[in-house]
């Protein structure tokens, strides 16, 4: 993974989310197809394909997945 929309890929392929790159920088809570359960599931997701934990406080305050992405990679 290198960018957020390999995040939203990630996303679209394993969640079955429906996100394209333009929803990168919307607030999530604009995203119909988006909840705090595929939040959590995204973590797990991340954490597999990063190889390392991810902080699911630093997810929590997140209101764009541009923000989960920098959260998960740095920025």
């Amino acid at each position: 993974m290198h960018t957020v929309v390999d995040l939203i890929t990630l996303a679209n392929e394993y969640l079955g989310t429906d996100l394209e790159p333009a929803d990168a920088e919307r607030d999530l809570a604009e995203l119909a197809c988006w909840d705090s359960v595929y939040l959590l599931r995204l973590v797990t997701l991340l954490e597999r394909e990063l190889g390392r934990p991810v902080s699911v406080a630093d997810m929590l305050e997140a209101r764009t997945l541009g923000d989960i992405w920098t959260a998960a990679v740095g920025p």
